[in-house]
């Protein structure tokens, strides 16, 4: 950079048009992001009057919490530029995205102990703390993986996790994080024997069997959302059938006793619903949900053809 030493600026001069203090100068020029143009007599720099943009460039960067190695991929690659700042920026976002998620799940977790009861703040607050922020899925995905038959193929785990596994919603309500921060309790809890209970269909189906019926069952559950959402009762029809995958009376009897679920998974379903549906809102359909009703149904078919 060159200037005559008329256009040049002293560094308070710089520093007071552009509106910030002589140590955000020398500290930007000392890193080499602010170039001088030259130094006086005595050692003083001085700066041309283009650096006063670049200077402003740099506060604007700053402004966005860019960090300075970013800044300086901005300012030294003018060709790329663009790209880069665009980058920069949507990592910010990212980040400031996640940062905005953790304020309102503690804000929304300081609601639930304000507003309950003083006798249920210890178990509350005992509940809430063992739950990260931004809350974290990976104890109830291990959960079912545990659950799982262990040999199922990886695509139709990924499938089934992806329905099973309620994602934190970002605004949530004091309801909603208890409803979660129960449902991490209940999936990090031992198992009473020690070991994850499988149930009865994986034995008998095996771990691509398994596969084959999963696949069938969202299927059925499919079909069977609409139903759960206008309230209709469980009753015969295409998404019992779906259900069923083979329309033998021997077979839906048998069907009907090895679905059978226990209360651990139905309260894991009741807590799933609530941690999916918008305050204030009708319960969302989960799979349990339609599961129950499907096997509603199924009871109901078999008494009818009894």
């Amino acid at each position: 950079m060159s200037t005559s030493h008329e256009a040049s600026w002293s560094i308070g001069e710089l520093a007071e048009r552009a509106g910030v203090t002589v140590k955000s100068v020398r500290f930007y020029s000392d890193l080499g992001l602010l170039p001088e143009a030259f130094r006086s007599g005595g050692g003083h720099r001085r700066y041309a009057p283009e650096a006063l943009e670049r200077l402003r460039l740099i506060r604007s960067l700053r402004a966005l919490d860019l960090p300075l190695p970013e800044v300086r991929r901005v300012l030294e690659d003018e060709e790329a530029a663009g790209r880069v700042l665009e980058d920069a920026v949507a990592g910010r976002l990212r980040e400031l995205g996640d940062e905005l998620k953790t304020l309102r799940w503690r804000e929304a977790a300081l609601r639930l102990v304000r507003e309950c009861p003083p006798a249920q703040r210890a178990e509350r607050l005992r509940l809430i703390g063992a739950v990260s922020t931004p809350p974290s899925t990976a104890p109830l995905a291990r959960f079912w993986r545990a659950w799982l038959p262990p040999r199922m193929p990886a695509p139709a785990t990924a499938a089934f996790l992806e329905v099973a596994v309620p994602q934190p919603p970002d605004e949530p309500d004091p309801a909603q994080v208890l409803a979660f921060a129960e449902l991490h309790a209940m999936t990090t809890a031992p198992c009473p024997d020690g070991r994850q209970p499988q149930p009865e269909v994986h034995r008998v189906a095996g771990a691509r069997g398994a596969a084959a019926l999963y696949a069938g069952l969202a299927e059925a559950y499919g079909i069977a959302d609409p139903q759960l959402r206008r309230a209709r009762e469980p009753c015969p029809g295409e998404a019992l059938d779906a259900y069923v995958g083979r329309d033998t009376r021997e077979f839906r009897r048998l069907l009907a006793a090895r679905l059978a679920t226990g209360p651990r998974l139905d309260r894991y379903w009741e807590l799933t619903a609530v941690v999916l549906t918008p305050p204030g809102g009708r319960l969302e359909p989960t799979p349990g949900s339609a599961d129950a009703w499907l096997r509603a149904a199924l009871e109901r078919d078999n008494a009818e053809a009894a």
